[in-house]
């Protein structure tokens, strides 16, 4: 095929087989009111993430500052009179540590039970032929709205013998119904035909489900997989409410108290010059080192997270 000009804005498509056939080229220009659109947009979400990303940025200087200008209200975005001293005291902390590793062991526990039981019951849930399938929903969304109240949930967990245990943080959020319904609603788009030659194939409900489904279901996955390590990470107030032991602690109970003032310098080991400069931006040491896990855990899970959620949201 020959491609030659003719007019401006007009090709002409020279086929030996059928002739030629001139075709017009369009080109659509924005309205003023959408390019205005476009501009005022982006202004939006300039503002918005740098509104955003303040807090975090000005949490980062202060760790890095001395007392002088912090106390001084000098440090803004930038670390005025570089200083490590607070970041060495605090990470040689022990209950810092054993803390620490006590929000990993509760996270990682608390994700595979979340993500087992809302897996199973949402892909049940799916399933139009599910005798009381309508009950079930409902009494899902119920909870969402009404609970028993906080006293009779603690009267439930201590008669468990759940006090002072892992099981009293990782079961009573076990399901978020939130994340139930995304995944329902993910699993209701699935392929029904290639769930039926699997079970002509021989696989049983459960086979269908850890070899088909799971597979093909990375972005919805690792989507909920992100809610609920987020969730179970920054979580504070169940463990505060139910383990009286400080070495049972997770972190975010280590940073709550440092920021009521419950813990000083001295349990940290800090010496007298210290001090000063530990009490300035011990906190804001700590909340660096408390969240900076989960966001190094964004990246690896960002292609994931919108495709899943609209993926789970959205019918086909």
């Amino acid at each position: 095929m020959v491609t030659i000009p003719a007019e401006p804005g007009t090709t002409i498509e020279k086929d030996p087989r059928l002739g030629s056939r001139p075709t017009q080229t369009i080109k659509i220009k924005d309205s003023r009111s959408y390019s205005a659109f476009r501009v005022f947009n982006g202004i939006a979400i300039i503002v918005i993430c740098a509104v955003t990303l303040y807090p975090f940025l000005n949490i980062i200087a202060q760790s890095f500052s001395s007392e002088g200008y912090i106390n001084a209200g000098q440090v803004n975005l930038i670390p005025r009179g570089f200083n490590v001293t607070t970041f060495e005291v605090v990470m040689s902390d022990s209950m810092f540590w054993r803390n620490y590793a006590n929000t990993v062991i509760y996270t990682v526990v608390a994700t595979a039970i979340a993500m087992v039981l809302t897996t199973c019951f949402a892909y049940a849930l799916s399933k139009r032929h599910l005798k009381g399938r309508s009950f079930f929903i409902g009494l899902a969304v119920f909870t969402m709205f009404f609970n028993g109240g906080l006293i009779p949930n603690y009267v439930l967990i201590n008669a468990m013998g759940f006090t002072n245990t892992i099981w009293a943080i990782v079961l009573p959020n076990a399901i978020s119904v939130f994340n139930l319904l995304v995944m329902k609603a993910f699993f209701e788009n699935f392929s029904q035909e290639l769930e039926e030659a699997a079970e002509i194939d021989g696989l049983t409900t459960y086979g269908i489900l850890w070899r088909i489904v799971i597979p093909l279901s990375k972005a919805v996955m690792a989507t909920m997989i992100l809610f609920y390590a987020v969730s179970f990470w920054n979580a504070w107030f169940q463990a505060f409410l139910y383990l009286d032991r400080r070495e049972l602690y997770p972190v975010t109970v280590y940073l709550r108290n440092l920021l009521a003032g419950a813990t000083g310098t001295e349990q940290m080991g800090g010496a007298a010059g210290e001090g000063t400069q530990i009490a300035s931006n011990v906190q804001s040491v700590t909340m660096l080192l408390t969240t900076l896990p989960i966001i190094c855990l964004y990246p690896f899970l960002q292609k994931y997270f919108v495709r899943g959620i609209m993926l789970g949201s959205v019918k086909a």
